[in-house]
């Protein structure tokens, strides 16, 4: 039998403004949790109607969206566009510099979009590496069928009973599974042992199960930090409960170095971050087309 991870610490997700007018809930990157190798930062879009995440650049790290409803418009400086819709992913390897733009959609009905950004760090000798893109959509992500059907895990990336994710999405190993859990379901998930794990409930609340048989509950948006150790981690909603919960069980490879982080740049020194603001005011070492450059969605904005 798996031996289940102690819970370090149960959080709520801390809203704040975010872009230009956007409203997130934002957990790893607070005062709650500042980093948990390899994740900065975890945000919850959740009904933002402002006008998204303009123009603006990143350096060293990887990001993972999720959009669960609405759809989000990108563009960045090399000249790559396009829409993600309900379900699908784009994983994003900054690198040594990109420069881009995050426009939220609302839904057909006028209702605004919902999704989640993950930032992952990056190994020191693959910060400077050539920026990428990996989208993932949703006709793609392989479903698990758990528990009599009581639970339906999407596994985006590792691995939920036998089923497996796409391989290969980001350069630092992550696993990221959407799990709905009805009332009366429980699920023990597997995890590779030595990472960092962590949960969060967007949806229901749920029980999370320790090894000694101790049980703490978590409510819509409450962030659930798992203790080092154990292989597994276990989950049960109550026979009783009023909804399913929705959870996001994501863990990831632990990188052994500093993590030094100013905005959108991150590094595993000072003098790094340093070095990335002159990259990027004087359009150099990666930055050579941001001079001048703005997103359509920009120019559309400026001509209003």
């Amino acid at each position: 039998m798996p031996k289940l991870r102690a819970i370090g610490k149960i959080f709520t997700a801390i809203e704040q403004a975010e872009g230009a007018g956007d409203r997130i809930r934002r957990s790893i990157g607070t005062m709650h949790q500042r980093n948990f190798s390899p994740f900065l930062m975890f945000d919850h879009m959740a009904d933002s109607n402002g006008a998204g995440f303009p123009d603006h650049p990143h350096r060293g790290q990887e990001t993972v969206t999720y959009i669960l409803k609405g759809s989000i418009e990108h563009e960045d400086f090399v000249g790559n566009k396009g829409v993600l819709h309900a379900g699908d992913l784009q994983f994003m390897t900054a690198g040594r510099g990109i420069m881009h733009s995050e426009q939220p959609l609302p839904d057909a009905d006028g209702k605004p979009g919902v999704g989640f950004q993950l930032w992952v760090d990056l190994p020191e000798n693959l910060k400077m590496c050539e920026p990428r893109y990996r989208d993932l959509r949703a006709k793609e992500i392989p479903h698990a069928h758990l528990d009599d059907g009581k639970v339906l895990v999407k596994v985006i990336s590792g691995k939920s009973g036998d089923i497996n994710g796409v391989k290969d999405l980001a350069y630092t190993p992550v696993w990221y599974l959407d799990v709905e859990i009805q009332p009366g379901g429980s699920l023990v998930q597997p995890l590779p042992q030595g990472w960092n794990a962590f949960s969060y409930v967007y949806g229901g609340s749920a029980d999370f199960v320790a090894e000694s048989g101790t049980q703490k509950r978590a409510e819509q948006y409450d962030t659930v930090i798992f203790k080092a150790g154990g292989d597994a981690v276990g989950i049960r909603v109550a026979e009783d409960a009023a909804a399913s919960a929705h959870i996001l069980i994501i863990a990831g490879q632990i990188l052994d170095q500093p993590i030094v982080q100013h905005g959108p740049f991150v590094s595993t020194t000072v003098e790094g971050i340093e070095k990335a603001f002159e990259d990027f005011y004087g359009s150099k070492n990666g930055f050579e087309r941001a001079r001048g450059w703005r997103s359509e969605n920009a120019r559309r904005r400026m001509s209003v």
